[in-house]
């Protein structure tokens, strides 16, 4: 595949770049995740695409190319498996993606949570799910033994997708983000027994990713589309959240947003060890779950067993 022909189309700043078609971009990122393509070339693509931003043809294209090279994992029978990425952590209050994960287990419901971390300034959410006795799986197969048995995996994203993984993990040396993290949001392990849940943080995102979950939801599959708190894969404990879910390629609003705020406290418990201390109480019931987290976990519920 010849990258100099492809940088000169992307490349051009804002005004004067071009996008590729579907195919091209499927070849394209194929390439990137096997490993194919020069440092220099590849810098030069994944810099090219930050300023020029992806089309929805590309998104398509590369969303096409991630799949084609994900590992699958076996779902027990019964409710679909709720898919929670983790790639932020925790910044100024604490991260309450496992409390959903967990809340769902205790339902019933298989919940793989899957990710990367990169971030010196946040908490990393695997030291969080260590404190919860939430250990990584080592593969695949071991997931989805975990699911079987207790209905709760922890994947790092190098066993589902490698090539993924090395693109997301040039962030530091880039210094920015790349194409790679927003497709990352759409992965499916469990094509037709999944319930992806995409957690976006600019509203922009809503439109674009909702468009691509429009195209891209397996005929049995499930999705829930919503803003993310601090990155993370769980619903603000203020704002009344935007939750929309996708059945067989349909957009519903499940939530509507409004502009009023709850009085919730937010914690700071940030460090690892405090922020399980505070799931653990949660789930306990020595200290209240907060109404949004009730929410999210209810459209999820309805969206695995429906």
């Amino acid at each position: 595949m010849q990258f100099a022909p492809l940088i000169k189309e992307v490349g051009r700043g804002t005004k004067g770049a071009r996008d590729m078609d579907a195919a091209t971009a499927e070849a394209l990122f194929g390439a990137i995740l096997d490993g194919q393509v020069p440092d220099m070339e590849l810098g030069a693509l994944l810099l090219s695409l930050r300023i020029k931003g992806e089309s929805a043809a590309e998104l398509a294209g590369f969303e096409r190319a991630m799949q084609a090279r994900t590992a699958r994992i076996d779902v027990p029978a019964g409710p679909r498996c709720v898919l929670l990425p983790s790639f932020n952590g925790a910044r100024k209050q604490a991260n309450l993606m496992p409390l959903v994960a967990l809340l769902l287990a205790r339902e019933g419901i298989p919940v793989l949570i899957h990710g990367r971390h990169d971030f010196d300034s946040r908490e990393s959410p695997f030291e969080l799910l260590a404190a919860l006795g939430l250990p990584l799986a080592d593969s695949v197969q071991e997931a989805s033994a975990q699911l079987a048995s207790s209905r709760l995996a922890c994947l790092p994203l190098a066993r589902l997708n490698p090539g993924l993984d090395a693109l997301m993990a040039l962030r530091p040396r880039l210094g920015v983000r790349n194409s790679g993290h927003s497709v990352a949001k759409l992965l499916d392990a469990a094509p037709g027994r999944s319930v992806r849940v995409v957690a976006v943080t600019h509203p922009e995102y809503l439109i674009s990713m909702g468009e691509a979950l429009q195209r891209s939801t397996a005929p049995e599959g499930r999705a829930l589309l919503m803003k993310a708190s601090e990155g993370e894969a769980y619903a603000h404990l203020r704002r009344k959240p935007q939750l929309y879910g996708f059945i067989n390629g349909e957009r519903h609003e499940l939530h509507a947003a409004d502009s009023e705020d709850l009085d919730w406290p937010l914690s700071e418990a940030c460090e690892a060890g405090a922020n399980a201390a505070l799931i653990q109480a949660m789930l306990a019931g020595e200290s209240d779950i907060p109404p949004r987290i009730q929410e999210q976990v209810s459209v999820l519920a309805q969206l695995a067993r429906d």
